[in-house]
């Protein structure tokens, strides 16, 4: 017997309709991963099925006794109390009155210890993805039927996200959850639903089984359009020529020819539009980005780093992982030069233009508008050194007129994003620092980004949670682990394979993890020249020879940069023959050069940490 029958359900609010006269079946202990755009109708879907809202036409009707509960998307404001009374607010009254307040104690205390979450602390006082824990506490407290979840990883960090993986994993509660995290989605999912231009899509299998076949599938829409396409545009020439001629119509051909363009009419183009996005490069940096040596900053008695050194060059692609409060942003300003440390010491390089993305959003004014906010009070922005009107600019972040002109404070958390987006790429940077840039966007917006992130030439800089984003983009991770902050060559999965051993508390009610791998293992994976470098220090020659290596490098570069420019006249090849030969053979001598000299910095730097 089903779980829940949702019976031609449609529901709309302006313009196309949400759900039309959409049906489903859905068995108890499936783990439904709910997909579509942003704005497609994932959270109205989730809303409908846990009572907040109302269809417009259709029914849903769950089996008796059966238990719903919904993990918003967004915190609700003007929530207060503590933490134990804000999780026990779910707790239902017990038949026994005389233990009713024992067993809801109970329940709260077990689910509290379970997500490591102080009873007695404010929930104003948490922050933003601890009062997600506390929300979520509070779903499951009540052991419900049907978890319902929106956007349940957005400001959990990654230990958080691990341990809400294997809960969900062991338990039997049927699940359906909307997410942008893609590791999430294959770890848990073993169906997928997809929203799509008002219909309802089931496609009964895993996610990366979903994508393969979604592939094939808009393949065939497309192949099937265009035939359709040609087949109503002969039919207009022919009602054309019969006019002209003056022929009588055939009827029958008149009728079909006009159902066919009411039907093309009807056609929602499949996912509506995509976000374009550019990356402007203001022009390259020194190759030294920052250099940190034995750097330590502490609040009071809580260290957020100690004795930490690395170096970022121009072009690295740096990862940031930590748990919530570890002090990820702390240590961004630190090596952005915008606090001071309070030992060691950082170096910066020049011509440093940075863009920096806020994961709190304090960048935007809640009460102007779009427009205001991405143009700072001008018309124009300057596109790749070209003028552009800012409402032509925010149509490629799908934004319409009539919403550029919203204010801000009244746009979806996936929309604010999006305006920090183009208010970030609307000045031309050659480091670009993203804290938690994933939360609310859609699939396709984090794959575009992603794209962008790895032709970008400049520096990047990224704090997220989100695994598969750190695996596809950043070249290394900085990791604050029990012992301090380290530095791992590589994405998440990397990191996996390279850590020691972890000895630690575990979070209680969770198991552990099976990726952990042991030190022999992590020395196994190490390269036997990186072990081989660490046994040495660096020789007196080798000191100075690390000390010349870099004004070398910017000598070679501005070399390169100066015969760039020089062949980028027109007038240079304007010249003889054996002259362009030469500059070239000189700009390839250049290109060897500071590829040896970058090399042996490598190997220097490698000795001197």
């Amino acid at each position: 017997m089903p779980l829940i029958h949702i019976r031609d359900l449609t529901i709309g609010f302006r313009g196309p309709a949400l759900l039309d006269n959409v049906s489903c079946l859905i068995d108890p202990g499936q783990r439904i991963g709910l997909l579509g755009r942003n704005g497609s109708g994932k959270t109205t879907l989730l809303r409908i099925l846990s009572g907040e809202q109302e269809p417009d036409r259709g029914e849903v009707s769950f089996a008796p006794g059966t238990k719903v509960a919904l993990l918003q998307q967004e915190v609700p404001s003007g929530m207060s109390g503590l933490i134990r009374d804000v999780v026990a607010t779910a707790v239902p009254p017990a038949v026994d009155h005389e233990h009713s307040s024992w067993q809801s104690d109970q329940q709260v205390a077990q689910i509290l210890s379970r997500m490591e979450l102080p009873g007695d602390v404010e929930f104003a006082t948490l922050s933003s993805g601890m009062k997600r824990r506390v929300l979520l506490a509070r779903a499951l407290v009540a052991n419900p039927d049907v978890l319902l979840l929106d956007e349940p990883t957005n400001h959990l960090d990654v230990d958080s996200i691990q341990w809400l993986e294997n809960f969900l994993q062991r338990s039997q509660v049927t699940l359906i959850f909307v997410t942008h995290d893609r590791m999430f989605l294959r770890k848990l999912a073993n169906r997928i639903l997809e929203i799509d231009r008002g219909r309802l899509f089931d496609w009964s299998c895993d996610y990366d089984t979903f994508l393969s076949r979604k592939e094939e599938v808009l393949a065939a829409e497309e192949k099937q359009n265009a035939l359709f396409d040609k087949r109503l545009a002969e039919e207009e020439v022919w009602i054309r020529q019969g006019i002209k001629a003056r022929r009588t119509r055939n009827e029958g051909r008149v009728r079909a020819l006009e159902a066919m363009r009411r039907e093309r009419s009807e056609r929602r183009a499949p996912g509506g539009k995509v976000v374009k996005m550019t990356i402007q490069n203001s022009g390259r940096s020194g190759v030294l980005v920052a250099e940190a040596k034995d750097v330590s900053y502490a609040y009071g008695e809580r260290s957020i780093m100690r004795d930490f050194s690395t170096t970022i060059l121009r072009g690295d692609k740096i990862g940031i992982i930590g748990r919530n409060g570890a002090g990820k942003t702390t240590l961004l300003r630190v090596l952005l030069g915008q606090l001071e440390p309070q030992t060691g010491s950082v170096r910066l390089g020049t011509n440093l233009q940075i863009a920096y993305f806020d994961q709190l959003r304090q960048q935007l004014d809640g009460d102007r508008s779009v427009q205001e906010n991405v143009g700072d009070g001008y018309d124009t922005v300057l596109i790749d050194g070209k003028p552009r009107h800012i409402i032509s600019y925010l149509q490629d972040f799908l934004f319409s007129a009539d919403r550029a002109r919203t204010a801000v404070r009244f746009l979806s958390g996936g929309e604010r994003n999006r305006v920090l987006l183009a208010k970030l790429f609307a000045k031309p940077a050659n480091i670009v620092v993203l804290d938690e840039p994933t939360n609310d966007l859609d699939a396709e917006t984090l794959e575009l980004l992603e794209g962008r992130l790895v032709q970008y030439e400049g520096t990047v800089l990224l704090v997220s949670h989100d695994r598969t984003f750190l695996n596809n983009v950043v070249t290394s991770t900085l990791v604050f682990e029990a012992d301090g902050v380290k530095e791992y060559v590589g994405g998440y999965d990397d990191w996996i394979r390279q850590r020691p051993a972890i000895v630690e508390t575990p979070v209680k009610g969770s198991r552990p993890s099976e990726e952990r791998n042991s030190p022999s293992q992590a020395a196994a994976a190490r390269p036997a020249s990186e072990s081989d470098n660490r046994k040495r220090r660096l020789t007196f020659k080798e000191k100075q020879e690390l000390q010349a290596i870099v004004p070398e490098i910017d000598r070679i570069e501005r070399e390169i940069d100066a015969l760039h420019r020089e062949m980028a006249s027109p007038e240079y090849y304007q010249q003889p023959g054996d002259k362009i030969a030469a500059g070239q053979a000189k700009l390839k001598e250049l290109e060897e050069q500071l590829i040896t000299a970058m090399e042996r910095w490598e190997v220097l730097a490698a000795l001197a940490e």
